[in-house]
Parts: C-alpha cells; structure tokens; sequence
C-alpha cells in the first residue's frame, strides 16, 4: 500500500541541491570559455584614481572592495602588493594580487576605464559627481614566458612604506620601486618585510605590464593592417555605475545590465565577466 507523504524537508534539500548544480554548471560554462594563453594564470590587478580628487579616489576604494568581496566568494586568496591612500579619503592607487584557479580569466573583463556617477558624500550641496578610475589586469607569467629586461634600464629605488596604507602595508624601509626608463613603466611593492622579496614581486610586475605592452603593439600592428581603429581615451569608459538619478550598471561592450547596483557593488560580478567572455569569443 503506497504512503504519500508531503515531506518539506526533502523538497527543500533538492532545491538546495538544484541551486548547487545550476551554480556549477554556469562555472563549467565560463570555464570552457576560457581559451586565451594565460588565462589559467593568477593575476595582479591595479586601480587608479581619475581626475576629481576625494571624488575618485573613494571610487577606487569602492571598487577595491568589489573585487576583494568578488575574490573571496570564488575562495580566491588576495594579497596587496602597493597601496597609496587618498589625501582625505578613499585610495589614490592600489595593486592587489589574486591567487586562484583561472584569476587572470576572469578579471581580464575589467580591464579598462570604470565611470560613477552619484550624488557625493563630500559635496555639501548634494550635487551629482562623475568619477573615473582606471584598472590593469595582468598574469603572473609562469617561468616559460622570457620578458628580455637589461639592467641598465632600471632605476631601483628603496623607500619606507608609507604609514596611510594601515593595516595593508609593511612599514618598513623595504618597500621597493622599479623605473623602466625606455618605457617610463613604473612599478612599486611595500607588502613583504624583505626587500628581495619586494624586489622580486616588483620584477615579475614589470615583466607582465611589458609583455602586455607588447602584445598590445602587436594587436594595434594588426588592427593598422585591417585599417581598424581603437580609440584610447580617459573617457572612453567600459563600464558606467549609476547611482543618480537612476540605478543602472551598464557595460558599454557587451550591453549587459544590472539594476542592483549594491550586489555588484558587493562583488556580483559574475554576469558581466561572462557577457564579456561570450563577446570576446
């Protein structure tokens, strides 16, 4: 004789269980999408404060925190290698490294210009700001890539970390910056204790933004050769978050769109790094 029953506890668990699924199936879904050269490797991602002061630098300290929340919901272990705080608040500059199964993959959609636009916490009028921050993504090259650097082109220098980093920064006299003078690259570590360690991380941030910067040369060679133009410019933003007077997060090359704006604020950013891989592709 068949007994029905109405079990909630069961019914619940296979949701659970469906929710689990369906998280790892988009997972496998980006994965497969992921075909470029490094993008296995880890990444180091640096954020730049725009023109607008107080303004842009708590912008850059806003999207700091997105991607920390982002790294930590994928298990992804963060470190910080440079940090400048702001005059008065926010950030001026920052370098995080990111450690974790295909890091470079994922954070190459966010390579470019990032634009707010709000209403400012620091505008006693309460008027509508618009700020810009700029953001790098490279690989941590494995020991297979050889990016030629002579010596003689380096300016070293050792300075004391500085003290408004807080809990983000050594403050020691073992922080470490590296002039690349044919290209004027600019590289800078305070994280570690010991300045070869900071020397050695500063090294290999200087090999990655060189080898970026060639083969954007040589993508910019073969973009002359199809006579195809990119225009390259401050204002030329790949993402813009509104807070004022709407809430939209729009993506400029893929046209995808979010309205909740607090979630990828927090880190949700998973749907924009997959629009912009299925574009890619």
């Amino acid at each position: 004789m068949a007994v029905e029953e109405n079990d909630g506890e069961t019914e619940a668990e296979v949701a659970d269980n469906l929710a689990v699924i369906e998280k790892e199936i988009d997972q496998t879904e980006l994965e497969c999408m992921f075909s470029g050269e490094h993008d296995s490797a880890n990444a180091m991602i640096s954020i730049h404060a725009g023109a607008g002061g107080t303004e842009a630098q708590d912008w850059v300290d806003m999207l700091l925190r997105m991607y920390l929340r982002w790294a930590e919901d994928k298990g992804f272990k963060t470190s910080f290698l440079d940090y400048l705080a702001g005059d008065e608040a926010g950030v001026k500059s920052v370098t995080i490294f990111v450690e974790g199964r295909h890091a470079y993959g994922y954070l190459r959609s966010e390579l470019g210009i990032h634009r707010l636009v709000r209403i400012s916490p620091f505008d006693a009028s309460g008027r509508r700001h618009t700020s810009f921050a700029s953001v790098m993504v490279m690989p941590e090259l494995d020991e297979t890539v050889e990016v030629d650097i002579n010596e003689k082109d380096l300016r070293i220098d050792t300075y004391r970390a500085s003290g408004a980093g807080g809990q983000h920064v050594n403050k020691t006299d073992s922080a470490i910056r590296i002039t690349h003078l044919p290209s004027g690259i600019v590289v800078q570590c305070q994280n570690e204790r010991s300045q070869h360690r900071n020397k050695d991380m500063a090294m290999k941030m200087l090999s990655s933004r060189l080898y970026e910067l060639e083969r954007e040369r040589q993508v910019e060679a073969q973009q002359s050769l199809h006579g195809e133009k990119k225009e390259i410019a401050w204002g030329s933003q790949i993402r813009s978050y509104v807070l004022q007077p709407y809430r939209m997060i729009k993506d400029h090359r893929t046209e995808h769109e979010m309205g909740n704006v607090d979630a990828v604020l927090d880190g949700a950013i998973n749907s924009f790094i997959k629009a912009y891989l299925l574009w890619a592709r």
